[in-house]
């Protein structure tokens, strides 16, 4: 995940060059926590204890990265043991300060984290996990949304980045190598599916959304723990990450199923977390695609960078989560765009224009002339990191020792470009059928220089790949029936093609009253500054 607090302002201070020399001793006592940063820890413990959702919220999000940034921008915080005696080794405080403590070492420290912090960062997350599932009454702990959706977000972050190192064997030492070997189970993704699911089954989320969804009050079926905002919002948080887990494996029917719960077409009372809004929609929109449901995909690109729009003001902020919903705002214009060319139909007045910005322009014209060089490269920019859900093969003899890490995306770019080039001749078809009403179908093969049956071939792939399944109804977003999304109909009657245009007229009116509503708020807006 992109930085956590990238400022480029760099504070020269007694502290900034504090670095681990590999010694513990030496590292004691040459560092001396700050008093600013003692008086923090001190206070974010009581704030904790207390259950000060608010306070804790603001420490988090406004004072933790201030301090990151004054005394710890390249380097990590002080380890759990040297602050441990400030806060009377309070076990869960420790747990909660190691989860940021590796979290700024995986963002900002320079090289990443070694073998041996990715093994104890999992284990932190292990102990936490364990503390909040294996209790027999709910714990006493209150966090803000923002941090509880931020640690599922980083436990899965952290287990697709542990992935892919070790599938990138071509760098590692033989010590390294035998390290992952004896480890198999560290980041095993039976081990992080677990957590998701038990936390999903703890706060019995998905019986609290079915019973949310159709008007009722989800306490009456929560039970002790999912009553609980603790245990609810880490549930639904899952729910989630478990959509990410299963796109990132490449299962995007079960990535969209693992949501049936959730209504991701009206407004949830569960989505107050931006960067938890974008990804879902990120990760569902994207898993249409990839089943060729081109109509829905739209849609949810579109409803979410609507959103986006809308809230700009709000990621503007320099912080890591800030950068990462940026980039991810990038990734959906070229998916979009992508979609758009598969699938042509008319979007968004605003989010027309920002397409048609050079960037986006240039990208979605070789695309149109069938530049499948200009697909993969929209592909491989845009989509998620794939994974593969087994480690490498450690010992094989004679392999690329890059290609593990880079097969699970060779093998979905395979199957996106499979898809595409079927596709290939459909936007010329189209232009042609756009412009008669009948013609032979042997007259219109010769335009397209193709025997007359196998531009009946094309003719009948148009038609197929124009039908897709689009969600109408319900709950669960797999739900749809077949509609055609071509804007030209037709038929063969023996060898002619009778053809209807289905596009509808353009709503002028709407656009002109929209107009007329921005220009007066701008009006009022104007008449209320005094100069």
């Amino acid at each position: 995940m992109a930085n956590m607090y990238s400022d480029d302002e760099y504070y020269e201070d007694e502290y900034s060059g504090y670095g681990h020399t590999g010694d513990p001793t030496m590292d004691r006592m040459e560092f001396t926590v700050p008093d600013q940063v003692k008086k923090f820890l001190q206070y974010f413990q009581d704030m904790i204890k207390e259950g000060n959702v608010y306070e804790v919220n603001n420490l988090y999000e406004n004072s933790f990265p201030k301090l990151t940034e004054q005394f710890f921008k390249t380097s990590p915080w002080p380890e759990a043991e040297d602050i441990a005696g400030l806060v009377a080794d309070d076990p869960i405080f420790l747990n909660l300060y190691r989860e940021l403590y590796f979290r700024h070492i995986y963002a900002r420290v320079q090289g990443g984290p070694t073998v041996e912090q990715r093994f104890e960062s999992y284990y932190n997350y292990c102990k936490l996990f364990n503390y909040i599932l294996s209790a027999d009454t709910p714990v006493n702990l209150e966090l803000p949304n923002q941090w509880l959706w931020e640690i599922i977000d980083e436990f899965i972050y952290q287990f697709q980045a542990f992935s892919q190192f070790r599938s990138k064997l071509s760098k590692k030492t033989e010590e390294e190598i035998e390290i992952l070997k004896r480890n198999p189970k560290v980041w095993n993704v039976h081990s992080v599916l677990n957590v998701l699911h038990s936390l999903v089954d703890k706060s019995n989320i998905n019986k609290q959304l079915e019973v949310y969804n159709s008007q009722g009050n989800p306490d009456a079926v929560a039970g002790d723990f999912g009553r609980h905002s603790l245990y609810k919002m880490l549930g639904y948080f899952s729910l989630v990450g478990l959509l990410r887990l299963h796109s990132l494996l490449g299962d995007f029917y079960q990535a969209i199923k693992v949501l049936e719960n959730i209504e991701l077409n009206k407004k949830s009372l569960y989505s107050r977390v931006p960067g938890c809004q974008i990804t879902t929609y990120y990760y569902v929109g994207f898993s249409y695609m990839m089943m060729r449901r081109y109509a829905d995909a739209i849609r949810t690109f579109t409803n979410i960078l609507l959103y986006v729009q809308r809230t700009k003001t709000m990621f503007q902020t320099k912080s890591y989560q800030n950068d990462q919903i940026n980039k991810q705002t990038d990734q959906m214009f070229v998916l979009l765009a992508i979609c758009l060319v598969l699938h042509p139909q008319r979007i968004d007045e605003s989010l027309h224009t920002t397409l048609r910005e050079k960037n986006y322009a240039d990208k979605i014209n070789k695309m149109q002339r069938g530049e499948l060089a200009e697909f993969e490269a929209s592909y491989t920019f845009s989509c998620p990191k794939f994974l593969s859900p087994v480690p490498p093969a450690y010992d094989a003899v004679n392999f690329d020792a890059d290609a593990p890490h880079k097969e699970p995306l060779r093998l979905q770019l395979k199957v996106f470009m499979e898809e595409v080039q079927q596709q290939l001749m459909l936007p010329t078809i189209r232009s042609y059928l756009k412009l008669y009403t009948t013609m032979p179908l042997d007259k219109m093969a010769g335009f397209m220089e193709m025997p007359a049956e196998e531009f009946r071939n094309h003719l009948l792939a148009f038609k197929h790949k124009m039908k897709n399944v689009v969600w109408t109804k319900g709950t669960s977003g797999l739900e749809g029936e077949f509609q055609s999304g071509s804007e030209v109909d037709f038929y063969i009657d023996k060898n002619m093609i009778h053809i209807a245009d289905t596009k509808v007229a353009r709503r002028y009116g709407d656009f002109f009253i929209r107009q007329i509503h921005k220009f007066d708020e701008l009006n009022r807006g104007l008449r209320k500054i005094q100069l």
